[in-house]
C-alpha cells in the first residue's frame, strides 16, 4: 500500500534466481508470462520508433518517414504481399541508431517475420541502393556486384529500382502510416521463425 495515497499496488512477480543456472521451472514460467505480454506490444513499439523518422530530411527531398511510406505505398500498389510491404515500410527504420549500418538494424528487426528473400532484400538494400549514387561520392557504384551469386540478387535490384530509389517524390500521394498499421500488427503477430517460439 502507498502510505501517502492509501492505494494498493500490484506486486509484480519476479524470478528468484541470482544466476540463470539457479533458475527453476517456476521462475521461467514467470519470465515467460512477462515475455509474452511484452512481445505482444512489439508492433506498437516498432511503429513508435518508425515515427522518429518524421521530419528528418538529411538533405533528401522528402523526410525519412515519407520515404518509407512512399516505398511501402509503391510496393502495395504494385500488388506485393503484406510481408513484403511491411519490409518496404521498415527498410530504413535503422537510420536512427545505425548511421553506418542501417540495413542490418532493420533486417534484424524484421527477420523473424518475413521470408528469407524479404530479409535478404532488407539486409542488402544499402549496397544495391548505392548503384544510384556511390559514384558521386567517390565510392564504387557496383558494390552490389559482390552479391551476384545470390539467388536474391535480382529481387533486391528490383526492390531498389521500382520502390526504394524511386521514393523521393514530394508530390507522390503516399498512404498514411495509419493505412499500414494493421499490416504491421498482422505480420508481427507471430514469427515465421525464432529460437524463442516453439513450433506447436
Amino acid at each position: 500500500m502507498d502510505i501517502k495515497t492509501g492505494q494498493m499496488h500490484a506486486v509484480a512477480e519476479h524470478a528468484k534466481f541470482r544466476e540463470m543456472k539457479e533458475g527453476t521451472e517456476a521462475d521461467w514460467k514467470i519470465i515467460q508470462k512477462h515475455y509474452l505480454e511484452f512481445a505482444a506490444d512489439l508492433p506498437d513499439r516498432v511503429l513508435t520508433h518508425l515515427k522518429l523518422l518524421e521530419g528528418d530530411f538529411g538533405g533528401f527531398p522528402v523526410c525519412r518517414l515519407q520515404h518509407s511510406l512512399q516505398t511501402a505505398t509503391r510496393a502495395h500498389r504494385d500488388g506485393r504481399g503484406e510481408r513484403y510491404v511491411v519490409m518496404a515500410l521498415l527498410h530504413d527504420i535503422g537510420d536512427t541508431l545505425g548511421s553506418y549500418n542501417h540495413p542490418d538494424v532493420a533486417a534484424a528487426i524484421i527477420k523473424p517475420f518475413v521470408t528469407e528473400e524479404e530479409h535478404w532484400i532488407c539486409q542488402h538494400h544499402g549496397a544495391f541502393q548505392g548503384y544510384y549514387f556511390f559514384h558521386f561520392l567517390g565510392m564504387d557504384q557496383n558494390t552490389r556486384d559482390q552479391f551476384r551469386d545470390s539467388p536474391y540478387f535480382d529481387a533486391c535490384a528490383e526492390f531498389c529500382e521500382k520502390y526504394d530509389q524511386a521514393a523521393f517524390d514530394p508530390d507522390y500521394d503516399s498512404e498514411p502510416l495509419e493505412f499500414f498499421e494493421p499490416m504491421v500488427k498482422r505480420v508481427f503477430a507471430r514469427p515465421l521463425s525464432s529460437m524463442y517460439v516453439s513450433d506447436d
